[in-house]
């Protein structure tokens, strides 16, 4: 797999001069000429990108659902994402890349909170689209980067980390009033998913019930799909499943002889004894206890 290790090869990929600053950059799309090479047939990044475009043209469809917005949409990729663009097929448009390298989060806070945007491992049409206003806060932002990319001093990575930082939060909320504007979507999709557990556990289970599982068969990635359940319901994915699997235990534990062991292996686990240690730190009871307690 081709990788693109620094944000110099990024900007010459694109036809641009090289970047201030070694390790953060913001591209504006409108000064790129993607250059004809094999290697966005596929490729991944060594860096962080948010990628701003801007008046989309035609219509675009998010599943079965045109987007909400026409201006901004907003996508996220992390470092070692497998991607591919189609050069023939592609508008550049307008917008703003903004690419920095992992070494740039070094020795600061972002360094490890990062990794709690869960957007950055959201798929391709699970973009953020952005009202005008939404638009205008974050164009600001990436100008306030790229003017402080223009004179680097002691003070120059604290305060794009900082100004980073405010654009992943931005971007958070914003994700937040997505979920809840889409709300007939959403809806559907929460009934599919509450639809989708039951059929698993109506059927001969085979393994642990996963996130992964239920993400594929809603078409969502499973990041996405717990963002999404978290903001709509308080509880992640995981989450959900767990309080499924334990109302199906304490259903088999009250109505049914199997022992313990064969619950377990009904509901998918491998080993009564984990079976056992979810059960307990669910309940604050061992499945036997429970079971005592109704007899």
């Amino acid at each position: 797999m081709n990788a693109i290790n620094s944000i110099s090869a990024f900007h010459r990929l694109l036809s641009l001069p090289e970047p201030r600053h070694p390790l953060v950059s913001v591209i504006n799309l409108a000064d790129s000429v993607f250059l004809e090479d094999e290697i966005w047939k596929g490729f991944v990044n060594r860096f962080y990108c948010v990628a701003l475009k801007r008046e989309a043209k035609g219509k675009i469809r998010y599943g079965q659902q045109h987007y909400d917005y026409d201006k901004g949409v907003l996508s996220f990729t992390a470092p070692n994402q497998v991607q591919q663009l189609d050069l023939q097929n592609m508008e550049c448009g307008s917008g703003y890349l903004l690419i920095f390298h992992p070494d740039f989060l070094l020795q600061h806070t972002l360094a490890n909170s990062i990794h709690h945007y869960g957007f950055f491992d959201y798929a391709v049409n699970e973009a953020l689209h952005l009202s005008a206003g939404e638009e205008d806060d974050l164009i600001t932002i990436l100008h306030k980067i790229d003017k402080e990319c223009r004179h680097i001093d002691k003070h120059t990575q604290e305060i794009i980390l900082t100004l980073i930082e405010s654009l992943l939060k931005y971007s958070n909320r914003f994700y937040e009033r997505q979920f809840l504007t889409r709300r007939n979507n959403n809806s559907a999709l929460l009934t599919k998913f509450e639809q989708l557990i039951d059929d698993y556990f109506k059927s001969d289970v085979q393994g642990l019930l996963t996130v992964q599982y239920i993400a594929a068969r809603m078409n969502l990635s499973p990041n996405y799909l717990s963002d999404l359940l978290r903001v709509h319901t308080g509880q992640n994915t995981q989450q959900h499943i767990h309080e499924k699997l334990i109302a199906k235990a304490k259903e088999k534990l009250t109505t049914t002889s199997l022992s313990v062991s064969e619950i377990a292996y009904a509901l998918g686990f491998e080993h009564a004894q984990s079976f056992s240690t979810l059960f307990k730190k669910k309940t604050n009871l061992s499945p036997q206890e429970f079971r005592q307690s109704f007899s």
